[in-house]
């Protein structure tokens, strides 16, 4: 499973790219409204960050605004012009599917965001969706599964021969990381903190302190 950061803030981007593990970053218009800045400047900042790190970053998902399906169309012409890395991030409506259709025969990479359901995800695949973006922890929010619906979604996919891949999104904790892994999720996509809790473990912090001890002992 290939793991990309959620967040629209580069210095969080900058530090986890140098680790070498990412493959790419999704954003979202919530995400870049936090930061105060301007969206396509920050779009091109993660994109520079990607071209100088030492990690794989082979899409970057920048979101539509509009709701109609050529807005949408509109926004993806101007916002892929910025870097060939960015895969356009479209809502799972009618509007959005309509767009997706479209701009997967142009050769563009569109990201369907908001599934909550294996309907949304076949629909979204068929339209030609390079990835679907079911939510894992706004489905357990409200008791469903979501690693469930995750492995729901892989399940039809791996059926069919889909190839859309499936971006297990809304990740709360480093449990549920593993579980969309177990669950067959292609990436998931997770915010900086939970990336940093994923690197700790009481037994690891334990091992490296037992052995500085042992050698300040004898040295």
């Amino acid at each position: 499973m290939k793991l990309f950061i959620d967040t629209a803030n580069t210095e969080e981007i900058r530090e986890a790219a140098s680790w070498g593990v990412l493959s790419g970053v999704t954003t979202n218009p919530s995400l870049i409204a936090k930061e105060g800045k301007e969206f396509k400047s920050v779009v091109k900042e993660i994109t520079e960050i990607a071209d100088a790190s030492p990690s794989n970053i082979a899409s970057i998902s920048a979101e539509v605004l509009s709701d109609d399906a050529e807005g949408m169309i509109a926004e993806a012409h101007e916002l892929v012009k910025i870097h060939d890395v960015i895969t356009i991030k479209v809502p799972m409506t009618e509007e959005g599917i309509k767009a997706v259709s479209i701009l997967s025969k142009e050769g563009i990479k569109t990201n369907v965001t908001l599934i909550f359901s294996p309907n949304q995800a076949l629909l979204a695949a068929r339209a030609g969706a390079s990835y679907v973006s079911p939510f894992v922890g706004r489905m357990d929010d409200i008791a469903n599964d979501g690693a469930g619906l995750v492995a729901e979604i892989a399940e039809i996919f791996e059926i069919f021969g889909i190839e859309t891949e499936i971006i297990a999104a809304s990740i709360r904790t480093p449990k549920d990381v593993t579980e969309c892994a177990k669950a067959g999720a292609d990436i998931a996509t997770i915010p900086y903190a939970v990336l940093k809790k994923m690197f700790r473990h009481p037994l690891t912090d334990k091992g490296i302190q037992q052995f500085k001890d042992d050698w300040a002992k004898v040295y």
